[in-house]
């Protein structure tokens, strides 16, 4: 994906993620808040933005977990594993 597609994708995760916090403020979003990455940082680099993706995604499957374990349950298995691997791309940059 270019930049841009994955700066798009990150702010349409964004929405999601605001759109599930409207509906239960409990929701925890900790682990991405902490990054201080948000879409609209174009400074920031690609492989940033991908690690945020990856962050908030785990962190919105976690979310549908709680109405439905079993596909989200995978999606946010799947996601923490991206995260982890796009973290290892991060720190060797």
């Amino acid at each position: 994906m270019h930049k841009d597609e994955l700066i798009l994708l990150h702010q349409m995760l964004v929405d999601i993620k605001e759109y599930i916090q409207e509906r239960d403020q409990k929701v925890d979003f900790s682990e991405y808040s902490a990054l201080k990455i948000m879409p609209t940082q174009t400074h920031r680099s690609k492989l940033e933005h991908k690690y945020a993706i990856f962050v908030l995604g785990n962190e919105i499957a976690r979310a549908m977990r709680e109405i439905d374990y079993s596909s989200a349950g995978r999606v946010s298995a799947r996601m923490q594993e991206l995260a982890v691997k796009t973290l290892k791309e991060l720190s060797a940059e």
